[in-house]
């Protein structure tokens, strides 16, 4: 048996810590000394704990590592796996964001250097003024917190594309997402992400036609605020105002785009006349 301040060391997790993780049932102290309270733990729990550690530097949540040490033997390997793989996709989602971000800041640099501004960029944005058809959506609808953002959309679009192969239905267009949130809040969104489809059936509805103020952007995801700025003083300057929730149409699959400059995004504002 070692101390709590051997376990510490050789692990290099605080004794807060580690009285923390047993609150909360991550690992337990072997023995805790009835009289003064001293906290020892097993040679055996060093390895316990260096897989909490890994699991930890992986970015997995207390909750998530409390899980998969909760499995049953039987299931641990397989269930291990699918987390490992689950996560791997996660941090590779945000090295692509981290990437494409580098890739702004090095052309900003590089316009700085030559005297451009940085924001020129919205002076070239076109905004049209555009008539849609009233589309038959299949959709599912939740509050989206900042990270579900930063993880994309894959998985929740999947779900819509399982449900139109399951039940043979007729797919009419890309996919959308609809933004119905009045203003952004990190910790929840109004969002729903539908597919055009033909038949009409559980998990249906219409997305009105009507006036809409559009802009399509040919590049990363990360360049959609300079559009919706460029729209807002569009729609301001022109007279008009916004009536409904603005929508994205995604015309090219993210996967299938070699680079994200070849990206192309539809942007649309439903909009009326002052």
């Amino acid at each position: 048996m070692i101390t709590i301040g051997e376990f510490s060391k050789i692990c290099g997790v605080s004794t807060k810590t580690l009285r923390y993780y047993d609150e909360i049932g991550l690992i337990h102290p072997e023995e805790i000394n009835p009289d003064s309270g001293y906290r020892y733990y097993s040679i055996s729990q060093l390895k316990k704990m260096i897989f909490i550690n890994r699991l930890k530097s992986y970015h997995f949540s207390l909750e998530e590592i409390k899980a998969i040490l909760e499995l049953e033997e039987d299931q641990s390997e397989e269930k291990l796996w699918s987390a490992l793989n689950r996560k791997r996709k996660e941090i590779q989602e945000r090295l692509n964001t981290f990437e494409s971000t580098l890739k702004q800041m090095s052309n900003d640099i590089s316009n700085l250097e030559k005297g451009i501004s940085i924001m020129s960029s919205l002076d070239n944005i076109e905004v049209q003024l555009v008539e849609t058809e009233t589309m038959n959506i299949l959709y599912t609808r939740q509050m989206m917190s900042s990270d579900d953002y930063a993880l994309g959309y894959g998985k929740y679009f999947s779900r819509l594309y399982e449900k139109i192969a399951t039940e043979k239905l007729t797919l009419l267009g890309m996919p959308i997402t609809i933004y119905h949130s009045p203003e952004y809040n990190p910790t929840g969104n109004d969002t729903e992400f539908a597919i055009p489809i033909e038949e009409t059936v559980k998990g249906t509805r219409d997305l009105p036609g009507g006036l809409c103020a559009k802009s399509v952007l040919k590049g990363p995801y990360s360049e959609l605020t300079s559009v919706y700025a460029k729209l807002m003083e569009w729609i301001e300057k022109e007279g008009y105002e916004l009536v409904k929730s603005p929508y994205e149409v995604y015309v090219t699959d993210p996967n299938q785009a070699a680079v994200p400059e070849d990206i192309v995004t539809e942007v649309y504002f439903p909009v009326k006349k002052k």
